[in-house]
């Protein structure tokens, strides 16, 4: 009894999976061939490496004002040397406030990237829904990716 139930379930499975069509496409390829795609990751680089510079240039002003602190620290009082690590520690934490607001999640690049590249990525998304529908496939697999569209 317990052949015949799974050789049935094997069948009905087999029978299925005919009636399915699959297709695969690749998103990077096609948002790689795309002129207005690039033109957003050029931009998006462009902005990447300003933002870049500018935390670079805050860290140089840290390294500095330690290097500055460790050479006069003989020097100094008590009082003095919490004065300077206390301003070290502000400006370092200023950068670090920097960076994630420049880097983070919800930062300017990614609010640079959601504006630029999302809407792209949308329109290639509708067009692969949209084929898929007119040609009846059941199941789009993305090869840029692990997950199905």
């Amino acid at each position: 009894m317990k052949r015949i139930v799974m050789l049935m379930a094997i069948v009905m499975v087999g029978l299925c999976a005919k009636a399915q069509k699959f297709v695969f496409v690749d998103t990077d390829y096609i948002l790689k061939n795309l002129p207005s795609f690039e033109a957003a990751n050029e931009q998006l680089n462009e902005m990447s490496k300003k933002y870049e510079a500018e935390i670079k240039s805050k860290m140089q002003e840290v390294e500095q004002l330690y290097e500055a602190y460790r050479t006069e620290s003989v020097f100094l009082t008590a009082e003095m040397k919490i004065k300077k690590e206390n301003e070290i520690i502000e400006k370092e934490n200023a950068m670090k406030k920097l960076q994630q607001a420049y880097f983070g999640q919800g930062g300017e690049l990614f609010k640079q990237r959601e504006t630029l590249v999302k809407p792209i990525q949308d329109q290639v998304f509708n067009a692969i829904s949209s084929l898929a529908k007119e040609k009846n496939y059941s199941v789009v697999f993305d090869k840029a990716s692990n997950f199905g569209v």
